[in-house]
């Protein structure tokens, strides 16, 4: 669609310079995908590895039984793991796993034993009090949708995507053919990572499986969740709340349920702007005034950022056209 033209010349140009070593882009509005290409050898239905995509998926799983009556942001943690939080004296709930402020000690993201690592004795912060961005924390919040759903968090998130015809999410390493480069040299055992099926980053997909859940929450018509949960999930949990690296106050962002809430990035035309970006440079983005979301695939360890490139131009192109 030549109105997106600038968009997908800024990933061929940086596909072509070597910063994406490979690339998918896709975008959508309400009505479904009206633009979608492949760059670097890449094809328009390749998976993709999307690391911290994964969360708002998670939390989108994690919604649906809150609609059910099953689960609230309130629920604790220790509901689902007992033994979590014996040595601390705050209260670790759902809102503060899915909005980065529980205050559980992140580990390395490749490093064995989630379950293990989750109720670890210390703890960062007290709950509520600080946002720092944390992975292990969505380990706690796949045991509460294990416990309060009765089926495998993996399992949860498909149903989602099936709801709107998104077919491709899986946890098998094995569905991408597209290595994730320099992945260690970035300090990731990417095999050992993979194996741990993790649920704040281990998800892969395609870029239509992205497109159709960001398609369906700009329609708002409960396909996925309530137009009521889309209210409360776009709620910021975090305002007013210290914000620790990377996430500090000066990105102009906040968490929602899960997802990242740019309200305030000065580098954006648009304000209402959510998503997600993952560890290799995965985008997924939605812009309700705008009614349009996008997808960003691609494969380089650490992102695409610590070679130079901004995200922000692609954003703009995306939301001017």
């Amino acid at each position: 669609m030549p109105a997106y033209d600038h968009a997908f010349d800024w990933v061929r140009r940086h596909v072509d310079a070597g910063v994406l070593p490979t690339a998918v882009l896709g975008i959508a509005t309400a009505e479904g995908v009206v633009a979608l290409d492949a760059f670097g050898g890449a094809s328009v239905d390749d998976h993709y590895p999307l690391f911290s995509v994964t969360k708002p998926m998670v939390g989108l799983s994690a919604l649906q039984l809150i609609e059910q009556g099953r689960l609230t942001a309130e629920t604790p943690l220790a509901r689902a793991v007992p033994e979590f939080g014996a040595d601390r004296d705050d209260v670790v709930r759902l809102r503060h796993l899915v909005s980065h402020t529980s205050g559980i000690i992140e580990p390395p993201m490749d490093t064995p034993g989630l379950r293990s690592l989750l109720v670890a004795p210390g703890r960062d912060f007290a709950a509520g009090t600080v946002s720092r961005y944390s992975t292990i924390a969505f380990e706690g919040v796949a045991a509460l949708i294990e416990h309060a759903g009765g089926t495998p968090w993996g399992q949860a998130v498909a149903a989602v995507g099936e709801r709107v015809g998104a077919t491709g999410f899986t946890l098998d390493a094995e569905a991408s053919h597209h290595e994730v480069v320099d992945a260690a040299g970035q300090g990731l055992d990417y095999e050992k990572f993979a194996s741990l099926r993790h649920p704040g980053a281990g998800l892969l997909g395609r870029a239509e499986d992205l497109l159709a859940v960001g398609s369906a929450l700009l329609r708002n018509d409960g396909s996925i969740v309530s137009p009521v949960t889309v209210e409360a999930m776009l709620r910021p949990l975090t305002a007013g709340l210290p914000k620790l690296e990377p996430y500090r106050e000066s990105r102009g962002q906040d968490w929602g349920f899960t997802w990242n809430l740019r309200h305030s990035a000065q580098g954006l035309l648009a304000r209402d702007t959510y998503g997600h970006g993952g560890w290799a440079g995965a985008e997924f983005w939605i812009t309700p005034s705008r009614d349009v979301c996008f997808v960003l695939l691609t494969n380089i360890g650490g992102g695409f950022t610590r070679l130079g490139a901004d995200a922000d131009e692609l954003h703009n192109a995306v939301a001017a056209a």
